[in-house]
């Protein structure tokens, strides 16, 4: 590794661990590997009327030569409010080439909080909160229980024509379950190649009773389009505040096309903190290796091991 290399990855290192001790439990690891961090902020730690999560890649050259990669997730960031924010942001990593800026971000993002919760602006309507089933709410709530998923079918209602009504629904696979402190997780995985089918696939799952009362059913989906040559996809948090943006993330880096992975979390009555999210950020790429949508770590190892040693043997050749 070049000295360059070195600096800045020790930058890096030192920049974390900065932001860990700073932010405690609302700083998140997604994946160590691939230097995917995430942030939870709020105007106000006691009773906090606004929060976003910001959501961070960093790359070899950060921060001397490449910023970060973020994402914004908020349910009520839309339009305007997102373009000035990212504006800001980007304002103050010109201002700042060359340094370490994570924390100038958080505290700029934070700062927009307190000026929307100190204005005039409604609070965000969020009808579902993050692990707020409690311990004593078991198979009683589930006899009347009404799910929120008819919502998010009808949402893809709008984006579908009545002309794919008699498209076939795909074939559906259920990943190993993760369970961690009595809650549990299970990714559920489809091929698709329209919004219809996600629909149907969706709608398919949540007539499956243990399915359809799990606490939440994040999902991404991502479908390339090839005459356009661009993606159409989406995704859903299901009240796990920013989950469906991170598997979206997750599907993003690992280069996934033409599939939809559901993940589905029963809540066991005890709070894990960011380990929900690793939870669910494993579970879908378990999946997705399984059915090999991707390779796993260990056939890219040997993959990688494999062309080196081909690479050694060819300079063996050529210097005999």
């Amino acid at each position: 590794m070049a000295a360059g290399d070195t600096d800045r990855a020790q930058q890096q290192i030192d920049e974390i661990e900065a932001l860990s001790s700073i932010y405690g439990d609302d700083w998140c690891v997604v994946d160590e590997d691939e230097k995917i961090y995430c942030i939870k902020i709020s105007d106000s730690l006691d009773q906090p009327k606004w929060t976003l999560c910001l959501q961070v890649i960093l790359p070899p050259g950060y921060p001397t030569a490449e910023p970060p990669i973020y994402q914004l997730n908020a349910p009520w960031l839309r339009g305007q409010d997102y373009t000035d924010l990212a504006n800001s942001l980007e304002e103050i990593y010109v201002q700042n080439l060359g340094e370490s800026i994570l924390y100038l971000w958080v505290e700029k993002i934070r700062e927009v909080l307190v000026e929307k919760a100190q204005s005039s602006d409604p609070e965000p309507d969020i009808k579902k909160t993050t692990e707020e089933v409690g311990e004593d709410d078991g198979d009683d709530f589930l006899l009347d229980y009404q799910p929120i998923q008819e919502d998010q079918i009808k949402m893809l209602n709008c984006m579908t024509s009545e002309s794919q009504n008699d498209e076939e629904l795909p074939p559906i696979h259920h990943g190993n379950p993760i369970t961690d402190r009595r809650s549990t997780f299970q990714a559920h995985l489809a091929p698709v190649v329209t919004t219809r089918q996600v629909k149907r696939v969706l709608e398919k799952l949540y007539e499956n009773k243990k399915i359809s009362s799990a606490t939440h059913n994040i999902y991404a989906y991502r479908i390339y389009c090839e005459d356009k040559q661009t993606f159409l996809q989406d995704c859903e948090d299901d009240g796990e505040t920013a989950a469906g943006g991170r598997l979206l993330h997750l599907m993003q880096i690992l280069n996934v096309h033409n599939v939809l992975v559901v993940v589905s979390r029963w809540y066991g009555g005890i709070l894990l903190g960011p380990d929900r999210f690793k939870h669910i950020n494993n579970c879908a790429r378990n999946v997705l290796v399984e059915y090999n949508y991707v390779t796993s770590t260990e056939e890219s190892s040997r993959q990688t091991g494999k062309s080196k040693k081909i690479r050694k043997d060819n300079k063996k050749k050529t210097e005999h």
